[in-house]
């Protein structure tokens, strides 16, 4: 179950490509989402410049401040920059510092385990008021498919990656089912507080009344997961959710205009972002063989078969049902901007989908776009006579195949070239 939390390979990120990809947001949005909601952080200051930074820094000048990069990725403090810094995380002494750190973290890419060699780009920096925790915690509030519902999942081993806590010592991961009839009582959430061992009642009540104010957030903005790591005692006896990290439906936005508006595309790969606004189901992948194909068992059934013959995916690309010739056209466009890739195979079966359709948008792309790339064609189904003619008349060097393995074969034959 926590496990599903964290992006596997780059085949199981395809394999859940049908669906769009749950919305991220940045930590200092996270930290005013939560203050709305009534639960206790670090005060945060976002900055954009390396002036708003060095006056943020002035705010925390009595007790100093943390300055952090806002990058979507996890393993930011162990992370480093494309310019040579290391770290994505600093202690910050004076104004001075933060606006030297704020000039050396802005604009450059940040590269942890997370992001891939290639970084990713820091446009903006939080300033946070620092706070010293006497023990650290972990929590979320997640949908778990186990139970078909949502949990509350605590441990008092926060600060740390919650996979190999649960790993090396299951019994200190605490997962409690929160009814969807009655939400997260206050008594459920007392009974959670007290084994996580704070070192007072008033520190426990507030512990349960954070649980309860992050299931509020979890349901009232359609979140499929809220983390937080770590939720301090701090030692002053305040508790604080030092950390988030916040997912949300996709499937909701039309529900939730103010969240969906946070959303940074800076952060996202942007052959990606184009195929959303088409409403292409597109994941960029390592391989050097691009694919085209209608419906997400189809195409992972294709990348299964272009792996069987040594090959690899450049891409998981669902054309899906409602695909037009301009659809298809734009899909080509977003295939041939990948310079790894060698060939493309398109692998179509007719359905609702209409075979002439792939074989008019396929002619145009490869018309209009100049391709030079070796396209091979698998087309089953609907209108498939009358696709397969087109193909034929247009005069393009284009290889069909009736079979899956001979044009798969096929394709890798020509991504090895």
């Amino acid at each position: 179950m926590l496990a599903s939390l964290r992006k596997a390979g780059s085949f199981a990120r395809a394999a859940s490509a049908s669906q769009r990809r749950f919305l991220s947001i940045h930590e200092y949005q996270s930290v005013k989402l939560l203050n709305s909601y009534g639960i206790p952080t670090p005060k945060g200051i976002p900055a954009h410049t390396p002036e708003e930074a060095f006056e943020a820094a002035r705010v925390f000048a009595d007790g100093g401040s943390m300055i952090k990069a806002q990058v979507l990725a996890g393993g930011r403090g162990k992370g480093r920059f494309d310019n040579g810094l290391q770290g994505g995380v600093h202690k910050v002494e004076s104004p001075e510092q933060a606006k030297e750190y704020a000039s050396k973290m802005l604009g450059a890419k940040l590269i942890t385990k997370q992001t891939g060699p290639g970084g990713r780009i820091c446009n903006t920096v939080m300033l946070a008021e620092r706070r010293v925790p006497a023990h650290e915690y972990y929590v979320a509030v997640l949908n778990d498919r186990a139970s078909q519902g949502v949990v509350l999942v605590v441990s008092n081993q926060g600060g740390m990656n919650i996979e190999e806590v649960a790993a090396k010592d299951p019994k200190a991961i605490i997962t409690t089912p929160i009814p969807l009839a009655t939400g997260l009582t206050k008594e459920t959430a007392l009974e959670v507080a007290n084994k996580l061992g704070f070192t007072s009642q008033e520190a426990t009540n507030e512990a349960a009344d954070i649980f309860i104010n992050l299931y509020k957030i979890f349901k009232d903005k359609d979140a499929t997961q809220i983390e937080i790591n770590p939720m301090a005692e701090t030692t002053d006896g305040k508790v604080l959710c030092m950390d988030a990290k916040f997912g949300f439906d996709d499937n909701a936005e039309f529900r939730q205009p103010e969240v969906f508006a946070l959303r940074d595309i800076t952060q996202e790969e942007p052959s990606e972002v184009e195929a959303r606004k088409a409403n292409l189901n597109f994941i960029k992948l390592d391989g050097n063989i691009g694919c085209l194909v209608n419906g997400a068992g189809l195409a992972m059934a294709t990348m299964d078969v272009l792996a069987l013959h040594g090959g690899q995916p450049a891409n998981f690309l669902d054309v899906g049902g409602g695909a037009t010739p301009d659809t298809v056209k734009k899909a080509f466009e977003i295939l041939i901007e990948d310079p790894k890739v060698k060939s493309i195979f398109i692998n179509i079966f007719g359905g609702i989908m209409r075979c002439d359709y792939i074989a008019e948008g396929l002619i145009k792309a490869a018309k209009e776009l100049s391709l030079t790339i070796p396209l091979v064609v698998r087309l089953k189904g609907t209108k498939e006579p009358e696709a397969k003619q087109m193909i034929r008349e247009s005069g393009l060097k284009i290889h069909a195949f009736d079979g899956l393995d001979d044009a798969a074969e096929e394709a890798v034959k020509f991504g090895h070239v």
